[in-house]
């Protein structure tokens, strides 16, 4: 996992967790440039009991996995939820995945939500209609019907590819 970081490709896989709705998103970086290579989400119906939705998030993130490698992945940090147990859950969400990612010998890193923005949009208080404009500019991408979801995800690995080159860079400089 270590040679990634100087590798002219980079597969990415960015997770944006919810024990509902999960978004995911294959990113890869070819040099500077970017492309989605697939992205989607795991959904589970709410009145589903939590271990199961639970179970349903970790089979389908190992399905996804095993289709398609990534060197790197990336997971959002929550910073606050609508209610103390709606964060609880989301905790429980982010460490099932956490787990699969673990178990997988992926390489995660953790992104807050305001350095998400920066990366996209260049400001940590943009709104998700922000968001989701730039990640179609930067993807090239011309469905503007995404689920906020698989947006969010898809700006999550466009950070996490981005980051990951200017590691390289910095490291290159040493």
């Amino acid at each position: 996992m270590g040679g990634c970081y100087n590798r002219f490709i980079l597969l990415v896989l960015g997770l944006d967790p919810g024990s509902q709705h999960t978004g995911w998103a294959y990113v890869e970086r070819r040099g500077s440039q970017l492309v989605a290579v697939d992205f989607g989400r795991i959904s589970c119906l709410r009145q589903t009991p939590l271990q199961d939705r639970l179970a349903h998030l970790t089979a389908e993130l190992r399905r996804l996995l095993a289709g398609r490698r990534p060197d790197r992945a990336a997971v959002e940090t929550p910073f606050h939820g609508p209610s103390a147990r709606s964060l609880i859950v989301l905790a429980q969400a982010r460490g099932a995945l956490l787990s699969v990612l673990g178990e997988a010998g992926v390489a995660a890193a953790e992104l807050s939500p305001a350095e998400v923005k920066v990366a996209v949009t260049g400001s940590g208080r943009a709104d998700k209609m922000q968001v989701a404009r730039m990640v179609r500019l930067l993807l090239a991408l011309t469905d503007e019907g995404l689920a906020a979801d698989t947006t969010d995800a898809l700006a999550v690995a466009i950070c996490c590819a981005q980051r990951q080159r200017l590691d390289g860079w910095r490291s290159a400089a040493r």
